[in-house]
């Protein structure tokens, strides 16, 4: 639900959706506070999952396998500069972009690009007036994306995907964001990396999906 919203979940929401009485979804959610996987950002709100509570999710999730036609979406797109690695790469960050709604970036060799810087800093969590809690600072964000270009030119990611979320980020720990990193192999480097940076409010499943499919496409079709 906050996924979809970035609005606090409320008890009397989740009495509504799982048809439990008040009582029980009341004591439910003060145990998953006390084991600190959500937290209630003010008094008289609703509650939001913590860092600790999206690692439990994620390390628990189902992987959603993308539909067939976001599927041949990517390879159309990414198979239409097959031999224009430079093309190729920008144009996966670009879909991948448009069809997760964060910021997404492609690397080849030495060259880092991004796609969808605007659509990161159009997210709820930056807006001033937003109720789930302290928000996003801009700022930090910022220092986050100029320090993201040297540290994905500069490290090897051992894991073929990665999802770093909020303080787990190996940069930018105070930034609030989540890092999703598909590691794909080309004629150039067995190491080069596409995904997404967007709030730690994602529909995980289908973002990790959609960031595995982009570099297998990629792998699949500069080599």
């Amino acid at each position: 639900m906050y996924a979809e919203t970035a609005e606090p979940v409320g008890s009397q929401t989740l009495t509504d959706e799982f048809e439990c009485s008040p009582a029980t979804i009341r004591a439910e959610m003060a145990a998953l506070e006390q084991l600190g996987f959500i937290y209630q950002p003010h008094i008289s709100a609703g509650r939001v999952p913590t860092d600790k509570g999206y690692r439990f999710f994620v390390n628990t999730l189902a992987r959603q396998i993308p539909k067939e036609r976001t599927i041949a979406t990517m390879q159309k797109r990414v198979a239409s500069f097959r031999d224009q690695a430079d093309a190729a790469i920008k144009m996966a960050a670009q879909t991948l972009s448009d069809l997760t709604g964060n910021m997404a970036f492609a690397t080849l060799s030495d060259a880092v690009y991004f796609h969808g810087i605007s659509q990161l800093f159009s997210q709820p969590e930056f807006s001033q007036s937003h109720s789930g809690g302290n928000g996003l600072q801009a700022g930090l964000a910022a220092r986050f994306l100029d320090a993201m270009q040297d540290w994905l030119l500069e490290n090897q990611i051992e894991d073929s995907l990665q999802v770093y979320i909020g303080r787990e980020n190996p940069i930018g720990a105070d930034s609030g964001l989540t890092t999703v990193i598909s590691r794909f192999g080309s004629p150039w480097s067995p190491n080069n990396y596409v995904g997404i940076v967007g709030p730690t409010r994602q529909s995980y499943g289908k973002v990790i999906g959609l960031v595995e499919l982009a570099g297998q496409k990629l792998e699949e079709i500069l080599n």
